[in-house]
């Protein structure tokens, strides 16, 4: 699943690709809209793409009359770019421009999601995150600190397998109770978050400078099957809950 660092760079690369284009016909393929298929064409088609931007864990294309459209590639969706139209297996979305060209998302599972100007959230978004925002959503909160930051409805953005990044860079263990982490700790947290986050962004466009889909995880420090041990030699444990990993090591401060 394509985590926040990889969609900055998909839109970064999106931005290259579509803006300035003007949309000829728009299809979708979708069980889980919440419009009448026929509205995306009926609104998007003739209008130009202005922007492409991420926002929490979906993608958002602005067109020139103010409308939106918010792709959510969920667990297995990808884009595809090509100059001409496109005929992909799983197609839940195409947008065929008037150039020739097409982007297309896919998802075999039918799970990725396209919707027609969504609300706005009022959850920060995990690089937009401050330290006095954290320190609220932590203060008595009883839950791991994991589980809070892969909450959606209070920090928007991160995925699993970026939590443990985090954590790991932090040196706080993921099963410590959130409210019981020291203010100190706290402030290096909100550090690590936009840290890991950010510099993960620029490996991801250096070593993967044009990608539009997948995931690249290759330069993970504990969230990775094929690490043993962290970068300073503690072993790296994993724990599975509920069909989710957990990645850790004894490094990392438990606080309960």
């Amino acid at each position: 699943m394509p985590e926040l660092p990889d969609l900055q760079v998909f839109s970064h690369n999106l931005q290259r690709l579509v803006v300035g284009k003007e949309v000829k016909q728009v299809l979708v393929q979708s069980k889980k809209i919440k419009v009448p298929v026929s509205a995306f064409n009926d609104t998007l088609a003739g209008q130009t793409i202005k922007k492409v931007y991420r926002s929490g864990k979906e993608l958002y294309f602005q067109f020139s009359q103010g409308d939106m459209l918010a792709l959510h590639l969920m667990l297995r969706g990808r884009l595809h770019y090509a100059a001409g139209n496109q005929k992909q297996k799983g197609t839940v979305l195409a947008l065929n421009f008037q150039d020739g060209s097409s982007l297309v998302m896919t998802d075999f599972m039918g799970a990725a999601l396209p919707s027609l100007n969504p609300e706005a959230s009022t959850v920060p978004d995990a690089l937009e995150l401050t330290l006095p925002y954290l320190k609220t959503v932590l203060e008595g909160a009883r839950t791991s600190i994991k589980n809070i930051l892969l909450d959606q409805q209070l920090i928007r953005g991160i995925g699993n397998a970026y939590a443990d990044e985090i954590l790991w860079d932090a040196g706080i263990s993921p099963f410590s109770v959130a409210g019981k982490i020291p203010a100190e700790q706290v402030k290096i947290l909100a550090h690590s978050i936009k840290t890991v986050l950010s510099q993960s962004e620029k490996t991801i466009l250096k070593t993967h400078p044009g990608i539009i889909a997948g995931e690249v995880r290759d330069f993970f420090r504990i969230h990775s099957a094929k690490q043993t041990a962290s970068p300073a030699g503690s072993p790296i444990e994993i724990q599975v809950k509920g069909g989710r990993k957990t990645y850790y090591t004894a490094e990392q401060i438990l606080y309960k």
